[in-house]
């Protein structure tokens, strides 16, 4: 009965981190960048992100400014009618390795789900998307744990999303991440919001 209590201890300690964020705290703008109209229109694969990003910590990473190759196209889905403009904040926890896949992914995901991706800089964000991530292995088999805080501009919660992801095979942590696990957290992450989203706008 070990394994499921250090899982409710990791969602716990996430949870925690998490917590930090509150009403009218400011949330650390990443340095994203939006799909060009151009992209957006594509039927080919999507562009890797952009920027000249250095290699980020275990502890916080920021999307979209690495160098790292985009993955594969994720299958096509439905999209949604929204005007939501969405920025993501820099995540906790992930290691370096991790951030160019998650943040790929991310990016076309929310393309082909018709969620906008909001730069930093962008007055017209309405959605700001701050992740807390842990990953840890017992048995062989490695878990990682994601929450996201969905805030308004002001850093007010009007949302969480929240799950976790298991993967069989060696390596502890954060080293034995594969890509495919943090695509399918990325797509996981990117229709609950749009789930979400298109329940809000009712």
């Amino acid at each position: 009965m070990k394994h499921p209590l250090r899982i409710t201890a990791a969602i716990s300690a996430v949870l925690v981190v998490s917590a930090c964020t509150g009403p009218g705290q400011v949330v650390e703008p990443s340095s994203l960048q939006p799909l060009t109209a151009e992209e957006l229109r594509s039927d080919g694969p999507l562009p890797p992100p952009t920027g000249a990003g250095e290699p980020g910590s275990a502890q916080t990473g920021t999307l979209f400014s690495g160098n790292g190759q985009a993955p594969a196209a994720a299958p096509q889905v439905a999209t949604i009618n929204t005007n939501a403009r969405v920025q993501f904040a820099p995540v906790i926890g992930v290691s370096a390795e991790a951030i160019p896949t998650l943040s790929a992914r991310l990016r076309s995901r929310a393309a082909q789900r018709g969620v906008g991706v909001a730069a930093a800089s962008d007055a017209g964000t309405t959605h700001v998307m701050k992740g807390y991530f842990s990953a840890f292995t017992e048995a062989r088999e490695t878990t990682v744990i994601y929450v996201w805080d969905v805030l308004d501009p002001a850093g007010n919660r009007l949302h969480r999303i929240q799950g976790q992801q298991k993967q069989p095979g060696a390596g502890e942590g954060w080293a034995a991440v594969t890509p495919s696990t943090m695509e399918a957290i990325a797509d996981r992450t990117i229709d609950d919001l749009a789930v979400w989203l298109a329940s809000a706008a009712g």
